[in-house]
């Protein structure tokens, strides 16, 4: 039986020598490709965390000890050492485990984490918990390199190091090769600056020299010297951390005996180490970025690139680009961090100077192309649904508030499937909806799609075109650049006393549905400005009303419509259809829509209930 059958809990790993782990991490590197080759999943940043996740669980004492992972589709080994191996088949599939840590999961499971750059927040919480209450836990904040380029990371270093809480924040460096200096020296040195002789010598040389200050600034001013001699950069120790490494974090040997030091320190520490994506499997060591989210794959050959049938909406998004950029020299590209997920390569490529990935910083995104509004370009940020939310404050206050022409390009609009409730887009019409002066556009298929973008970027004033994850109905693109009426839907299917008011992605199920309620059916295309005039028609020519979105119920599109009834003084019955007021767990994305009653014979099951008796 081989090491990893024997193991059911971190427990089991205390025991182990270094041998031992070290021909675990072997086994356990074979077992999550073999495992993501058949569900899918994120696969070169699991591989390069093996190593540390062995040495986290080996050396502390979970789950009473806290891991917070950032970001959690880091935390494939981490699930199989925590008692969830033998459920590894059902990872991201309906009603299986999740992708991410899941409190309801697992006790081991200390924070969710879907988004980046949460881990020393939660982290600092938490060790800050145990202090008032006496308890004497550690806490691991675990975040990666592109975590560290947004502004909260920031936030929450400069807040901890003022705490003064205990608290290991580590950096996993793998953007880069591992470096000259890190090898058998600097992890002798960095186990020596972990280790309890230097770090007592270094406390009470604190203590004697505080009362001379200018003797103090002296030592510590050496001491950073000396660090930097061996160390990239002395930028965490101003934090306030003790600041060691850089360290191979592939290296067993290094890693357990310096994490073991750290166990013992009091107050802020960071760890910096350096690991390899998709270490162990050499596809993705030569392409991390392609092996970052995959399908299905054969292990011996690889994940191949399949001719789709039909272009996916974020392919049509960025061929918009491309073209309206060669157009319009105004126009500039922005995305935080998803150049490849948001369809901006061919834009990159072929607009170097107006293509800007500014990290993992929704927050600067937005108001970076406010900046560049104020000064006559004509910004495109291309953003995930679910990131949007970050940079709230910057929508409203220097975009809207100013009225700039900045284009939000929101993808995965909607439910996303195996990413599940962190990733899933399912409030942006809410919040959306009740900013002033912004323009919101709901395409039901790729070419309205390509047309609506264009509308959007035409429009003297900040706009958002949102449309989901994946392929629509198959609808022949127009390869121009055509704008649509503002404000205006169309009816799509004529029929009598039911009208079905659709919105995006919903257009398909409702015309479905309408086939066999002989129910009339309009494709509102935009939410904001409402068509008031299609919606005034269509109460005086039927007796009920049906709103149905891919957003939740409430605050949505359907919520629009029955304001502006209200307002205008009409009275008739109306059902809203849309995402239900919980979080939708992760599956199959057509099934979940089953659950959510937006497929076609969930429409027509409820308007039956509703309208028909």
């Amino acid at each position: 039986m081989s090491l990893l059958e024997n193991l059911h809990s971190p427990a089991d790993l205390k025991s182990m020598g270094r041998a031992d782990l070290k021909a675990l991490a072997g086994e356990l590197r074979a077992f999550v490709i073999d495992s993501v080759s058949k569900t899918g999943g994120h696969l070169a940043s699991n591989l390069g965390v093996v190593e540390l996740t062995l040495a986290l669980h080996h050396v502390f004492d979970t789950p009473a000890d806290r891991i917070v992972w950032d970001v959690g589709h880091q935390t494939y080994v981490h699930k199989i050492l925590t008692g969830r191996r033998e459920r590894m088949h059902t990872l991201r599939q309906t009603d299986g485990l999740s992708g991410f840590p899941k409190r309801e999961e697992s006790e081991y499971d200390a924070f969710v984490a879907g988004h980046s750059s949460t881990s020393i927040s939660a982290a600092l919480g938490m060790a800050v918990a145990a202090r008032l209450k006496g308890e004497e836990r550690r806490v691991v904040a675990v975040i990666g390199d592109g975590a560290m380029t947004a502004g909260m990371a920031f936030e929450a270093l400069n807040n901890a190091g003022a705490m003064d809480a205990n608290l290991l924040v580590i950096l996993n460096d793998n953007d880069m090769s591992i470096s000259a200096n890190v090898g058998a020296l600097n992890a002798y040195l960095t186990k020596l600056m972990s280790g309890r002789l230097y770090n007592n010598l270094r406390s009470t040389g604190e203590r004697l020299l505080s009362n001379l200050p200018p003797i103090h600034q002296l030592a510590r001013r050496a001491e950073e010297h000396l660090k930097g001699m061996v160390t990239p950069s002395t930028l965490f120790e101003e934090f306030g951390f003790n600041y060691l490494g850089p360290i191979d974090g592939h290296d067993l040997d290094a890693l357990i005996p310096t994490l073991a030091n750290i166990r013992q320190l009091k107050g802020p520490q960071f760890l910096h180490i350096i690991t390899q994506k998709g270490r162990g499997y050499n596809p993705a060591e030569a392409n991390p970025c392609l092996y970052h989210g995959v399908g299905k794959f054969k292990i011996e050959v690889g994940v191949e690139a399949k001719a789709a049938s039909k272009p996916s909406y974020t392919e049509v998004f960025g061929q918009w680009l491309s073209d309206m950029a060669a157009t319009d020299e105004r126009l500039v590209g922005i995305t935080p961090a998803m150049c490849e997920g948001s369809g901006l390569n061919d834009f990159a490529a072929r607009f170097p100077d107006r293509y800007f990935d500014v990290g993992i910083a929704e927050q600067h995104a937005l108001t970076f192309a406010a900046g560049l509004a104020c000064e006559g370009r004509k910004p495109v940020v291309a953003i995930y649904s679910t990131f949007l939310q970050r940079a709230y404050d910057q929508l409203i206050h220097d975009i809207a508030l100013q009225k700039l022409p900045v284009l939000l390009a929101i993808d995965r609009a909607g439910l996303v499937g195996a990413d599940g409730p962190t990733h899933a887009g399912a409030f942006d019409l809410s919040f959306l909806r009740c900013v002033p002066n912004l323009l919101i556009a709901t395409p039901s298929d790729e070419d309205e799609c390509r047309r609506l973008l264009s509308t959007a970027f035409q429009h003297d004033g900040p706009s958002a075109v949102r449309y989901p994850r994946g392929t629509g109905p198959g609808a022949a693109i127009d390869p121009g650049l055509e704008t649509l009426p503002i404000g205006r839907g169309v009816l799509r299917r004529e029929g009598r006393d039911i009208a079905i008011l659709a919105f995006g992605s919903m257009l398909t199920p409702a015309l479905a549905a309408a086939d066999k309620l002989d129910a009339s059916v309009a494709d509102m295309r935009f939410v904001k400005p409402l068509d008031r005039d299609l919606l005034r028609r269509l109460t005086e020519t039927h007796s009920h009303l049906v709103t149905v979105e891919e957003n939740v119920v409430m605050g949505g599109a359907g919520a629009a419509v029955a304001e502006a009834l209200a307002e205008m003084g009409v009275c008739r019955p109306i059902l809203h259809l849309g995402l239900p007021d919980r979080f939708v767990e992760h599956g199959d994305p057509a099934e979940l829509l089953r659950r959510c009653g937006l497929d076609a014979a969930g429409v027509e099951a409820a308007i039956r209930a509703f309208a028909i008796t």
